[in-house]
């Protein structure tokens, strides 16, 4: 079956189900790709309210391992094209919508959603009442769930089987194998940064190209391996995950702590955070979305930011070794901090925000400012 055969509105509905962990039985179509020989897929499921950037959102490394729920009730109405993907593929286990558009309009479109889905392999239901099942994660947090044809039954068994995202290492899957150059953009000054792909977003490599060449690596280099690379800073990429299950890489950075000026951002902070002896925990149902207020300590500005994460660092594991830059002001979250006695800082959100508000873009400047005082 051709992608152009496949899009949507040329095929029957295929009828499908989704049933959470709880019990929670939902109906609707399928979209996208196939599903597995099993005739289900199955992950833990989360919400996204952003109202567009959804192809961002879905070729995002992060959700690995998760079952992605649009608020928005129309998604596909721009299409899609290769310069916005955040990955060479999604790494997601699959998509909910309430209305998946019929003729996407945009004159950068190259592909309907329901193409990419099915080019990448991605399965999803439409039809889905979002609202209802949003309100069920927000009340009881992010859980696992199933959807497909099978029954409700081995539906209801695939989600109480889904191990979630606690307790297990999903960058490991989403890492680079090998480390390649990013060359810097045209006006970049003459660093030499190394970045650490823990699941690593296009809109960040942009980003930091603008200040310099970049080196990515895998996720599991050591801290000797990076010293070689004489670099004059060290990025901590975004990524999936439990930061608890990524014992290699904070071994790493605590070893590149003082030796070299250090930015994370996300689950980069996590780790940067863990290296320094803090604990992180799991939230209730994660900040996945385009508009969370965050207020920068120093100066009371509030900033409105992009974030996408499941688990957030305790600053009070980390008093007297850090300073908190950054809270989040719907729940009072830590999404900051400085280290006091090495250059080093983190967010947990995120300032490339492609697309997304662009509140937070200094925080790279303040990067590059560090770099050059060290």
């Amino acid at each position: 079956m051709s992608e152009h055969a496949h899009a949507r509105g040329q095929l029957p509905a295929r009828h499908a189900a989704l049933v959470l962990a709880d019990g929670s039985v939902f109906e609707g179509e399928l979209i996208g790709a196939d599903l597995p020989a099993t005739g289900f897929a199955s992950g833990e499921v989360v919400f996204n309210t952003v109202m567009s950037g959804y192809q961002e959102v879905i070729t995002d490394p992060s959700y690995a391992g998760q079952i992605v729920t649009f608020t928005y009730p129309h998604i596909g109405n721009y299409g899609t094209n290769e310069l916005d993907r955040e990955s060479a593929r999604p790494f997601c286990r699959g998509v909910i919508v309430r209305e998946m558009a019929r003729r996407p309009s945009n004159h950068r479109s190259e592909s309907s959603l329901d193409q990419m889905l099915y080019r990448f392999g991605i399965c999803g239901i439409a039809g889905v009442d979002t609202r209802r099942l949003t309100r069920i994660l927000r009340d009881t947090g992010a859980m696992p769930g199933a959807f497909g044809t099978a029954s409700e039954a081995e539906l209801l068994a695939a989600a109480r089987a889904e191990p979630g995202t606690d307790g297990i290492d999903l960058v490991a899957s989403v890492s680079t194998d090998q480390r390649y150059t990013v060359a810097a953009a045209r006006d970049a000054r003459q660093r030499r940064i190394v970045a650490f792909d823990f699941g690593i977003k296009s809109t960040m490599l942009r980003q930091l190209s603008a200040l310099g060449t970049l080196e990515v690596v895998p996720a599991a280099t050591t801290a000797a391996a990076v010293l070689e690379l004489a670099p004059d800073g060290v990025f901590l990429s975004n990524g999936p995950g439990d930061p608890a299950m990524v014992g290699y890489a904070v071994d790493t950075i605590r070893e590149l702590l003082g030796q070299v000026p250090i930015f994370g951002i996300c689950l980069g902070h996590q780790l940067l955070c863990r290296a320094l002896g803090g604990e992180t925990f799991k939230l209730p149902f994660g900040h996945h979305g385009g508009n969370h207020p965050v207020r920068h300590e120093a100066t009371g500005r509030v900033e409105i930011t992009s974030q996408n994460h499941n688990f957030c660092v305790d600053p009070a594991s980390l008093q007297g070794v850090v300073d908190v830059t950054h809270r989040n002001l719907n729940d009072n979250t830590n999404e900051g901090i400085r280290v006091i006695d090495a250059p080093a800082f983190g967010v947990q959100y995120h300032p490339e925000a492609g697309p997304g508000p662009h509140d937070s873009r200094y925080l790279f400047g303040a990067f590059a400012e560090l770099m050059d005082a060290h």
